[in-house]
Formats: C-alpha cells, structure tokens, sequence
C-alpha cells in the first residue's frame, strides 16, 4: 500500500499548487479498493494537500521580498488597502482553500498579506480534511 500512499500524498500536494493535478479521483479509487483504510487515506491526502498550501504560502511571503527588489514593486496605498480587507473578511477565506480555480490563490495571498502562519495551518487544515472526508462519504453511499 505503501507505493499507493506516496502517490496520493504526491497527487495531492501538487493539487494544492500552481501544477495542474487532482487528488479526488485517486482518492475514491483507493476508498474502494481498501475501504478499511479511509482514515490513513484522508489524512495521507489532507497533509499532502496541506502542505501544497504551504508552499503556496511560503511563496507568498517571499513575493514582498522580491518585488521590492523588482521594478514591479506594488503601490504602498494598494497594498494597505488589500492588507485591511483581508484582516476584515480574508482569513475566512481561507475556508474556501479546498475550491478548485480559486483555492490556490487564496492561499498565495494569504502569504502576500502575511497571515499569521497557525491560523492559515489551521483554517485550510480544515478546509481540505473536510472536503476529504466529503469524497469519502460520498464514495462509502453515505451522502
């Protein structure tokens, strides 16, 4: 099981970044192959995509870093502006990390606006370990 569980983690960790992929399918595949092993399943594939997000997340740390290098640094005015709608609505948002198209952007924006790494963790920890456990119910019949 073991080579099926790195491809799931792999598959899932390059669907929560800027790569085209997707984990879901694989997900129920495995769910129906060996339904025993569902929780080992959805965690392998939460961390997996999880830790996409982080990358997602690290990178958008490090774009402040180089766009003040850059030329194509962003206007100090617009970057407050962005800074205090996301410190009034944005972090929720992060609940909305599991959605494909708009996922993945929300989580490099997080890092862009620095939001504070245990809450991202926590919000889109979640968010995509719920949306697992939704594939899972819906493989099982149960919803």
């Amino acid at each position: 099981m073991l080579p099926e569980l790195s491809a799931l983690f792999l598959s899932a960790f390059l669907a929560a970044t800027i790569f085209p992929a997707q984990s879901e399918l694989g997900l129920a595949f495995l769910i129906r192959e060996a339904p025993d092993k569902i929780v080992i399943l959805i965690a392998v594939a939460s961390v997996g995509n999880t830790l996409g997000s982080v990358v997602n997340w690290v990178l958008g740390r490090e774009f402040r870093g180089w766009a003040a290098a850059s030329r194509l640094k962003p206007a100090e005015k617009h970057l407050a502006r962005a800074e205090g709608w996301y410190q009034r609505f944005g972090y929720w948002s992060l609940l909305m990390s599991w959605a494909p198209v708009i996922g993945d952007p929300i989580t490099l924006v997080a890092g862009i606006l620095r939001e504070p790494f245990w809450r991202f963790l926590a919000l889109v920890a979640f968010a995509k370990t719920a949306r697992y456990c939704v594939v899972a119910l819906l493989v099982m019949g149960l919803i």
